[in-house]
Parts: structure tokens; sequence; C-alpha cells
């Protein structure tokens, strides 16, 4: 595995629609395997292929979940670390339902760091996708799950969470807020 480079909204590949993934090849594998070695390094909790130079529908997302939760339930296809939660692998992702219930939470992104910004999103989505084997996969989501997946999704779209914010500032202005987080 290799890490690879995150890149800035300078570069116009993060704010490109990015592309169908049609091949699933050992090519594409050692790509996730690539893209959940680098988000880990940075240290994040997500990261779209856009984010390293690859305009291709994919992302990946290291998530805590509650266990009580069932609709955030593993469908036996994602990495589980044992107390340390979930890898999800989302190829070609569709989000199908926003709730209209939303809440405005402090984000950050790796390809902004230093950078934060109050976002408003929806509470409960639900995502069709394929995973990394090629199956076709739904979730059911809400809470922060629901909130970083649709952050990784506008990566995808060409967006980036200052797009979005309400405001934003630099993160070493604001020391008290444990809310935030890099995707």
């Amino acid at each position: 595995m290799a890490l690879l480079n995150i890149i800035n909204p300078s570069d116009p590949v993060l704010r490109r629609k990015a592309k169908k993934v049609t091949r699933f090849d050992g090519k594409l594998q050692n790509l996730i395997d690539d893209m959940i070695e680098t988000m880990h390094d940075a240290p994040g909790i997500g990261l779209a292929a856009p984010q390293v130079s690859e305009s291709l529908r994919l992302f990946v997302a290291h998530l805590e979940e509650d266990p009580d939760d069932e609709n955030n339930s593993a469908d036996g296809n994602d990495i589980t670390i044992p107390g340390l939660g979930r890898i999800h692998v989302m190829i070609n992702p569709r989000i199908t339902y926003f709730s209209s219930e939303s809440a405005v939470r402090t984000e950050g992104c790796l390809s902004l760091p230093g950078y934060l910004g109050d976002v408003c999103r929806a509470l409960e989505i639900s995502v069709k996708y394929t995973d990394r084997h090629g199956h076709k996969r739904k979730l059911n989501t809400n809470g922060w799950m629901a909130r970083v997946i649709q952050h990784e999704y506008d990566h995808l779209e060409g967006e980036l969470f200052i797009d979005k914010a309400e405001k934003i500032w630099l993160a070493d202005q604001d020391s008290d807020d444990e809310s935030k987080a890099s995707n």
C-alpha cells in the first residue's frame, strides 16, 4: 500500500463531477486500500477519490457506530475493526432520500487543512451504492454517519463543505469545539 497525495481546491479535479466506476479490478482494489491508508495517516474519517486526484465516484469512511442503531448495521462487506468502528467503501453512491429534518454541525476537510465550517445537513439519508466487490447495497442511516456520507458524496459532485457552510474559520481560532472532524 502507498500513501497518496491529498490535493487542495487549486487542483481542478476537486471541483469536477467524478466519473462512474466501471471496472472492479485489481487497480481499483489497490486504490481503495491506498485511500484507506491515506485517510488513516492524515488522520481523517473520510476520503473521496477526487481528493487524491482520481476522478472516480468512490469514497471510504471510517466511522464508529452506535451499537443500538440498527439502521447503521453492517452489510457484511465493510471492514469492522473491533472497538474502532467500521470502514465503509462506497462506489457509485446515490443518495435516494434526505430527511426534511436537518442540523448544523462543524465540519473540516482533509483538502482544506486548518479550516472549519458550520454546515447544515439532513439528519437521515438513504444511499444506494456498490461495495468494493461489485455487490449492490442500500444503507439507511442517520446522525454522524449520515453527515459524513453527505460530505464525501459532495466531493463526488465537485462540491466542498465551504460551498455550503454558514460560517468558515481557521481551526486555531476555535479551540473549544470538540465536534471537529476532517473528512
